[in-house]
C-alpha cells in the first residue's frame, strides 16, 4: 500500500455552505480574530458538556439512525449528564425531596 502524501501536498478544496452568505462568515471571523479570549471561554463553558458526554458515557458515535432518533439518543444522553450534574451539586437525596414535591 502506497504512502500518503503529506498533508502540505494535497490541494485546497473549500468547503462550499449553500444558503450562508459568505459576508456573514467573514463578519463571524473578524469578531473571533477580534476577541480570541470569547472562544476560550466558549470551549471551556458550551464544549466541556459534550466532551464529558463523549469521555464519561462512552458516546463516540450516535448508535441511532435518521433524524428523530438521533435527537431522541442525544436529549438522553444530555438529561442523563445533567441529572448528574445535579446530584453532585445537591445531592441524591435533596434531588430526591425536589422532585417528590
Amino acid at each position: 500500500m502506497a504512502a500518503l502524501p503529506p498533508a502540505s501536498d494535497i490541494p485546497h478544496t473549500p468547503i462550499e455552505r449553500p444558503g450562508l452568505a459568505e459576508h456573514v462568515l467573514e463578519a463571524v471571523q473578524r469578531r473571533l480574530d477580534e476577541h480570541p479570549e470569547k472562544m476560550r471561554r466558549r470551549r471551556e463553558t458550551v464544549e466541556h458538556p459534550f466532551g464529558t458526554i463523549k469521555a464519561r458515557m462512552g458516546a463516540t458515535h450516535f448508535l441511532m439512525k435518521r433524524l428523530k432518533n438521533v435527537r431522541t439518543e442525544m436529549a438522553l444522553s444530555v438529561l442523563a449528564y445533567n441529572l448528574t450534574r445535579v446530584m453532585n451539586i445537591m445531592g441524591i437525596a435533596p434531588l430526591m425531596a425536589a422532585m417528590r414535591a
